[in-house]
């Protein structure tokens, strides 16, 4: 086992606390945003006029705030030259969610109608205790407030199909219209479903006016194994990195560049959206830091071209019951220190001076680096690393930290990646 070169806050245990605690990306941002506002961190608020000038502004040094939107937060720590290190992540994870019109009956049975976001792993969703997350909308008086919600209890629950009902004995294919609403009472008076969550939240059915809500398996994360040596967890995609780079921020020290954590909701459907990587969410960010420090747009625009971004993403570790499914010469190890990823068509952003890059990061925290290709007769996954590069010219590098069971409800990593991983995260936020 590699213990880093730096000195890192982060464990496994730790993630698995900040996974527990955030069960949907509105619950990731909030957690990090309280952990950013204990080390100091300022709210700044889009709408309102930023004046980042030490020299003016003498009472908000040092220099350390963030900005939310949506299931989306960037956070930074201003250095003193123009260019950004940025660790970028994503907030969302793969799940099962309540449509507009939850409540339905099947058999007797009251239901919760769901449907897969992103790319879930549908079967492992199956005979789960779930719980429900997310945020409500209201209304009070003629405003919009919304607030979050987190039930933790198990009060969903979508059963297998008995294997003595299935064809072959070899199971069903599940189709995500039809098999996958989760029970919520046998009862014959049970409340619906958005009733019942309002007043979990305090809040008055009656002024419900819009919802964004999921499930998430109950049981918490822990260290399993003879020797505890693996998290077993919901989430590792994508909450590792968000984790770990948080840490990485607070536990480095401010250097001359401004180091930055982008973590965005949506990446699991394509980014598409006003707060994903897709949207001008960090192109305005990093623009109007520049800007309000008394900078030009052709500074900023200076700035980028000197800057670099690690897009942070779990990586496939080689699964001991399936290695022919992974590149021969390419083994990924868990325990075996952060990845590099690699994709010649582009799935993909490293390029030689990237990898070049994180190599140097991982060399200075005194962890190992392990590369990634993946099998060229598979369709390869994608991250926001492609897009980050595309919509604003940074240049961008894609890491990750091994991980089995991706994008199933339960995940699995090695205990010794989570500080390996924050370590070189730190390193390439304070490398000069």
């Amino acid at each position: 086992m590699t213990t880093p070169r730096l000195s890192t806050t982060a464990t496994a245990a730790g993630l698995g606390a900040f996974i527990d605690a955030s069960p949907s990306p509105f619950h990731v941002c909030a957690k990090v945003a309280e952990t950013l506002a204990e080390a100091g961190f300022r709210r700044l608020h889009e709408d309102h006029e930023w004046n980042l000038d030490a020299a003016q502004s003498p009472d908000v040094v040092p220099q350390r705030h963030y900005v939310i939107r949506g299931g989306s937060i960037i956070a930074w720590d201003l250095g003193d030259g123009s260019d950004f290190r940025i660790v970028g992540g994503h907030t969302d994870s793969p799940n099962l969610r309540v449509k507009q019109r939850p409540d339905r009956v099947g058999a007797g049975v009251s239901t919760v109608a769901l449907e897969p976001y992103g790319g879930a792993w549908l079967n492992s969703w199956l005979d789960r205790d779930l719980g429900l997350s997310g945020r409500l909308a209201y209304r009070v008086g003629e405003r919009v407030e919304h607030t979050l919600v987190h039930v933790a209890e198990p009060v969903i629950r979508v059963p297998q199909l008995a294997i003595h009902l299935s064809a072959d004995r070899k199971g069903v294919t599940l189709d995500p219209q039809r098999h996958l609403d989760g029970l919520w009472s046998l009862g014959a008076d049970a409340p619906d479903v958005l009733s019942w969550v309002a007043e979990y939240a305090a809040v008055a059915p009656d002024s419900l006016l819009g919802w964004e809500l999921m499930t998430h398996d109950v049981t918490p994360s822990g260290l399993i194994g003879i020797d505890e040596s693996m998290l077993s967890a919901p989430r590792l995609d994508n909450q590792g990195t968000c984790y770990a780079g948080l840490r990485a921020l607070l536990d480095g020290t401010s250097s001359s560049h401004t180091r930055v954590l982008a973590l965005f909701d949506h990446e699991e459907v394509g980014s598409g959206s006003e707060r994903g990587a897709a949207s001008d969410l960090l192109a305005t960010v990093l623009e109007r830091i520049v800007l309000s420090r008394g900078g030009t747009r052709a500074d900023y625009l200076q700035a980028i071209a000197g800057s670099v971004c690690l897009s942070g993403d779990m990586a496939h570790a080689t699964h001991p019951n399936y290695p022919e499914r992974h590149e021969p010469g390419h083994h990924i190890a868990l325990d075996g220190g952060p990845v590099l990823k690699v994709n010649q068509n582009l799935r993909y952003a490293s390029d030689a001076v990237g990898e070049a890059i994180f190599a140097l990061a991982c060399d200075t925290a005194g962890v190992p680096m392990q590369r990634y290709v993946h099998r060229a007769d598979l369709p390869c996954g994608s991250t926001i690393g492609p897009i980050t590069a595309a919509r604003t010219g940074l240049r961008t590098i894609d890491v990750g930290a091994p991980q089995l069971a991706m994008h199933s409800a339960r995940e699995l990593m090695g205990a010794a990646d989570v500080p390996m991983y924050s370590a070189a995260l730190q390193a390439f936020l304070g490398a000069e």
